[in-house]
């Protein structure tokens, strides 16, 4: 028999400007109707930390949550510890933080290889891709170049739409909250 294993789930476009509304205690309430335990949930963007026996459990949430919710759930999922790692490897180690820089994560369902040669940065400057892992990106976004920036439209023209991007202040507060438990 497989051991648990805890998992961090992302999902993509709920409760974004009103719509998609996925309310998290249904959200917790569903997920444990298919068999994922000690279900938690932070924030209200869908960051979602389970344990789970099975694995490959992206395409059964998601269509669970259609089902339920009448609207797709796009899930990209990955293992706690992959999540705690980022926190060791610091990916930001050595920007400088201000008030107009924000740091982003940026997870990928599949391995996509792009033709971009990273670092990369966006014609104004406001956004860069500053490194690939497996299937996770990491960029910054200056606020003090633009505050319209289309930067971040490179992630999906280059890296299609099967992402979601997280602020890395939220995987801080993930690996935090599961670290109190």
């Amino acid at each position: 028999m497989k051991s648990k294993e805890k998992y961090v789930a992302f999902l993509r476009g709920i409760n974004v400007g009103g719509h998609h509304k996925v309310p998290m205690a249904d959200l917790r309430t569903e997920l444990k109707k298919i068999n994922l335990e000690n279900v938690t949930t932070l924030l209200n963007s869908g960051n979602v930390i389970f344990e789970s026996e099975e694995d490959n459990l992206e395409n059964k949430i998601s269509d669970h949550l259609e089902k339920v919710f009448g609207f797709p759930v796009p899930v990209v999922i990955r293992k706690y510890g992959t999540i705690a790692g980022m926190l060791d490897d610091n990916p930001f180690e050595g920007i400088e933080i201000t008030k107009d820089i924000r740091l982003y994560v940026s997870f990928l369902k599949q391995d996509v290889s792009a033709e971009l040669k990273l670092p990369w940065k966006s014609p104004d400057k406001s956004y860069e891709i500053i490194g690939k892992t497996d299937k996770t990106l990491f960029s910054v976004l200056d606020l003090s170049v633009s505050k319209t920036p289309k930067g971040m439209d490179a992630l999906e023209k280059y890296y299609g739409k099967e992402i979601t991007t997280r602020n890395w202040n939220t995987i801080v507060r993930i690996t935090n909250k599961t670290s109190a438990q």
